[in-house]
């Protein structure tokens, strides 16, 4: 039996019984059989993820032949895989190194599209459907063929954006630009009726949010989400080197949706567990709504061609992307892998990072030690 889209939506983010919301510097700890799970099963798990590390190479040093000519700075070295797992608020489970500070890919997508639900909570953006054009008038969106996209073509990966960021073209063209990722050339189609997962269209739309903003996407970040939930201040935006625009006469940095080029969200397994548990609490955070709860709804729908597709997040209504799991469960997903997973049926957000399989795989084994009533 399917859901509606409408029951699917509530059920995505419907309110949980648990009110509990850590602290900043802190998060509760309990035991897994205070919480009614098996503990041996959550073991089972854990040596699972721990046994399951990613073959990307440590120092980074496959990079350049993986997504192509870089645009800003790597770290020299990366953690082996870790995670933490939240059940019910409260820490169950952690293994790895969980503080060190990673880049996390393609997660900054997920975190883009949460500085979209502050632009529209703050007025910024009245209407999703609206042409971006008619905010930002930098020249990204002047063609007739760019003036039809919508920021919810942006959010869904559907826009179809014709042009060059930061010296990457769209097209995704060249095999020393875009290494491994380079693609054959195709027709552009009309925007909103084809689905490509696309840095430099994504990076465009980053830099349509600081236009909208008046200020960097990273302080956006850090002042309207990370520090109302507590997030360390280990965590950073990286711009590319390039990447600079200038703004009431000053040069500020426009950031990037990944690492594909460097750069991107550098972070820790644990301000990765805060943003996903503001995410499975309903964009709220101990009283008070950060995102629009229309917004998340929302945000958690399908998109019309995308592969099981929101406005930037990994849903499983089909249950392919993440088998196993339920359809209302979704996910930030990053190369390497890094990812989080939420399952709202079972109040759970899973981070797993530098993983080798299906992120799906873990949190799947972890949903298996929670004993049914």
């Amino acid at each position: 039996m399917f859901l509606s889209l409408a029951l699917f939506a509530a059920a995505a983010v419907s309110a949980p019984s648990a009110s509990y919301f850590p602290p900043a510097g802190a998060w509760a700890h309990k035991s897994p059989a205070s919480l009614g799970m098996d503990p041996a099963k959550l073991a089972e798990a854990i040596a699972y993820a721990s046994a399951h590390e990613t073959e990307r190479a440590k120092d980074f040093s496959d990079q350049q032949q993986t997504f192509g000519q870089p645009l800003g700075s790597l770290p020299t070295r990366r953690a082996a895989t870790n995670g933490v797992v939240i059940y019910k608020g409260y820490v169950v489970a952690e293994f790895g190194d969980t503080h060190f500070v990673d880049p996390t890919y393609s997660v900054a997508k997920s975190m883009l599209s949460t500085v979209t639900g502050i632009a529209v909570r703050d007025g910024k953006i009245t209407d999703l459907n609206q042409p971006v054009g008619q905010a930002v008038q930098d020249g990204g969106y002047a063609s007739p063929h760019n003036a039809a996209i919508t920021w919810k073509h942006h959010l869904q990966q559907e826009s179809e954006w014709e042009g060059s960021m930061w010296g990457k073209n769209a097209d995704f063209v060249g095999i020393d630009a875009f290494g491994a990722g380079e693609r054959k050339p195709r027709v552009l189609e009309a925007p909103g009726q084809h689905y490509e997962y696309n840095d430099a269209r994504i990076n465009r739309f980053a830099l349509s949010l600081l236009r909208v903003f008046g200020k960097p996407v990273p302080e956006v970040f850090q002042q309207e989400v990370m520090d109302p939930i507590g997030a360390s201040n280990t965590w950073k935006w990286v711009p590319y080197t390039n990447s600079y625009v200038e703004l009431n006469g000053k040069l500020v940095p426009s950031v990037s949706g990944g690492t594909r080029w460097g750069g991107g969200m550098w972070i820790d397994s644990w301000d990765m567990a805060r943003f996903g548990y503001l995410w499975l609490r309903g964009g709220a955070w101990n009283g008070k709504q950060i995102l629009p709860r229309d917004y998340v709804k929302a945000a958690l729908m399908p998109s019309e061609h995308g592969p099981d597709y929101g406005y930037l997040w990994w849903l499983n209504t089909k249950g392919k992307n993440l088998p196993g799991l339920p359809a209302t469960a979704y996910a930030a997903l990053g190369a390497g892998s890094n990812d989080i997973v939420v399952s709202p049926e079972h109040e759970l957000v899973v981070v797993w990072r530098w993983h080798a399989g299906n992120t799906a795989e873990f949190a799947k084994r972890v949903i298996a030690a929670i004993r049914q009533k």
